[in-house]
């Protein structure tokens, strides 16, 4: 990707998960333990079974390699923020949707790296001898923990200004999400039809799966319907950002980045669509 890709992509993404980090409180953490039953059940199925169907989903999958790699990338990516609202807004545990976000985010420094690597040597046809997974992990501990930890300190020494600071930031990072999103589909603008050909239907049946599979494989651990709302939507809406930002961090050439675009532009259509059915059947 550019240089100026590589410069914006993690100003914008230090900038999202600050903002993140201002919505934070204590309560968001303990509640892994007040709650560890939803958690546990949110977190296995983000770090562990996303990924996991991601990789049979392309193994079987006739994709080029970059592309498959790039499906990694976004399955390994920790879900947006973007779920916290929706899940509000169908009915979901909001306060188990926010948890999930905010630990899940900072376990992806290391969870990310370790996945992606994986892809790269098993799909990917780049030599990862010049890439370093600490160096990555490193990088990624610089952008996202440290940003979530500088918001959520802000929130806890100076609330007022934090809570109301807090709307503006999300607004900012809306924008700087459709910057990043355009950006990576603008840069691949001569093959981004072909790639949307063959990257289209494997990332919307991945993200399909995944949903449906928190939604219903959630009731055979006995949680409640309003926290298999904020599992479906947490297990859908990827950090795309992020993604885009790891394919950047590497080096890696835009071609990796799309399959999170198109990831991105699908899951909203299928969470807004998602958190209406419920919200409606809920009325």
């Amino acid at each position: 990707m550019g240089q100026v890709a590589e410069v914006f992509l993690p100003l914008a993404l230090a900038f999202i998960m600050f903002s993140l980090g201002l919505g934070l409180t204590g309560a968001d953490f303990k509640r892994v333990v007040v709650q560890p039953r939803d958690f546990l059940v949110g977190a296995l199925g983000q770090i562990v079974l996303l990924p996991l169907v991601a990789f049979v989903l392309v193994s079987v999958w006739p994709l080029a390699p970059e592309l498959a790699v790039g499906v990694m990338v976004i399955a390994a990516a920790p879900g947006g923020v973007t779920s916290n609202l929706l899940t509000r807004f169908a009915g979901g545990d909001t306060a188990l949707s926010v948890s999930l976000t905010a630990v899940i985010s900072l376990v992806s420094i290391l969870t990310v790296p370790a996945i992606v690597f994986f892809a790269l040597d098993r799909f990917g046809g780049v030599e990862t001898g010049d890439l370093s997974i600490a160096a990555t992990a490193l990088k990624m501990f610089a952008i996202v923990a440290v940003p979530v930890a500088i918001g959520t300190a802000l929130r806890a020494l100076a609330p007022r200004f934090a809570t109301g600071f807090e709307r503006i930031g999300r607004i900012v990072s809306g924008i700087l999400f459709v910057i990043v999103l355009f950006g990576a589909i603008y840069e691949n603008r001569d093959n981004v039809l072909d790639y949307f050909a063959q990257a289209g239907l494997v990332t919307l049946t991945l993200n399909l799966v995944m949903m449906a599979l928190a939604f219903f494989g959630a009731a055979l651990a006995r949680v409640g319907r309003p926290q298999r709302i904020a599992l479906s939507l947490e297990c859908g809406l990827q950090n795309g950002t992020l993604a885009i930002a790891v394919v950047a961090t590497l080096g890696l050439a835009g071609t990796y980045a799309i399959p999170a675009a198109i990831y991105s532009l699908i899951m909203f259509a299928t969470a807004i669509v998602f958190a209406v059915f419920v919200a409606r059947r809920a009325a």
